[in-house]
């Protein structure tokens, strides 16, 4: 195969639940393979677990915006790839500045704190789940209770009002979609740089992290911003999408679903295994070598575009070696990639952990003749976000 005849990311999917069928024959064959992007350029594509915790645990390729390409068709982020990293916005740094700036965060995301915070999130549960009890069904779950378990949570660490929700879940649905314009994406970073810049500069409620790094006086009122814009819109889009996808998984695999209402103490390995299985973050990660590098015998130039799929790794069988693309809450799930690997690893996993642990199980407690309100068929899937999960899930009870 030469470059030019390099296919494109694969994105058409056999099941809700399954990525695409082209990312386990290439696994299988060409782990690491020619790939076309979206603006033409010949990169990589690698789909196996072990090149992919080498390729995110070495140095030599970078995850700096100057030299990102998004691996398919999005719009809204070409004002950011491309270009040096917006203040604060560390994902787009390399060591030292990533370094630097995660420093200030480690302590406030360790599963000790997170441990702390469990009262908290129970308490925001209980009470959804209330309002959800009142509520006439069928209700969407997205709504109701997906999304506001970890825009309730993502406000509560960082000392965001709760009654601004409704627009920085606007505005970070606008970024995190693959159909917007460039303007489109800039106009909202803009609006909640100048969000967060504010309650960075007032300080925030004064027990949140954004009070927190203000008096630590380390960053300065931009990047507290930006960290602020990067957690506020991860920290809820990515564990809403993962909680509804997760009951959706469930509601489709009654038997798993029987097991873990059976054996609570199964809840830690059965998130963990969610998180395998269905790996919200689909496109993958984007690397790009600073040098050539070789690579399992294909020498990577200094320049060229990699994206490692995370879900492809996360079903490889040399790695999860029974029945990988079977759903089973029972399965050794150690060394899953659904957080990235390395220096980059998703900072907020312990929270995410810590919201979907204490979710799931009260959502079935309190509902626990919970199904779908439609046919599996007519859930509208996220595929057009770069977070996958579905838009809307009608349940009722």
């Amino acid at each position: 195969m030469t470059p030019r005849n390099a296919p494109p990311y694969p994105t058409d999917r056999p099941t809700p639940f399954d990525p695409p069928v082209e990312l386990a024959h290439y696994r299988e064959h060409e782990p690491i393979r020619r790939m076309r992007y979206p603006d033409g350029h010949t990169g990589w594509l690698v789909t196996s677990h072990g090149l992919a915790r080498s390729i995110l645990a070495d140095s030599r390729f970078s995850a700096r915006s100057e030299f990102k390409r998004p691996p398919v068709s999005r719009p809204g982020a070409d004002p950011f790839y491309g270009a040096p990293a917006l203040p604060g916005w560390l994902v787009d740094m390399d060591a030292p500045e990533h370094t630097r700036i995660r420093q200030r965060l480690t302590g406030k995301f360790t599963a000790r704190r997170m441990r702390e915070m469990r009262p908290a999130i129970e308490r925001i549960i209980e009470n959804l789940l209330d309002d959800m009890e009142r509520d006439t069904p069928p209700v969407d779950l997205v709504e109701s209770f997906a999304l506001p378990v970890p825009s309730l949570m993502i406000c509560e660490l960082l000392g965001v009002p709760y009654s601004e929700r409704k627009e920085f879940q606007r505005n970070s649905e606008t970024l995190f979609s693959l159909e917007v314009t460039a303007d489109e994406a800039s106009a909202a970073m803009d609006r909640l740089y100048a969000f967060l810049r504010e309650l960075a500069t007032t300080g925030g409620r004064r027990d949140g992290l954004l009070a927190m790094l203000a008096e630590d006086g380390t960053l300065d009122a931009e990047e507290i911003a930006g960290v602020g814009v990067l957690l506020l819109t991860a920290g809820h889009e990515s564990t809403s999408s993962s909680l509804a996808l997760s009951t959706f998984t469930l509601l489709s695999h009654p038997e798993q679903l029987a097991k873990l209402k059976e054996r609570p103490d199964l809840v830690d390995n059965a998130v963990e295994e969610l998180l395998r299985y269905l790996t919200v973050f689909h496109f993958g990660v984007p690397r790009t070598p600073l040098e050539d590098v070789e690579v399992d015998g294909h020498l990577l130039r200094a320049g060229e575009s990699i994206t490692v799929s995370l879900p492809a790794a996360n079903r490889d069988p040399e790695w999860f070696a029974q029945a990988p693309d079977t759903f089973d809450i029972e399965r050794r799930t150690s060394g899953h990639l659904a957080f990235g690997y390395g220096i980059h690893q998703c900072l907020g996993q312990n929270l995410v952990r810590m919201e979907m642990r204490a979710a799931l199980p009260a959502l079935f407690r309190r509902f626990p003749g919970l199904a779908l309100a439609v046919p599996a068929e007519e859930i509208p899937l996220s595929t057009d976000m770069s977070v996958y999960g579905v838009h809307r899930l009608p349940v009722t009870w």
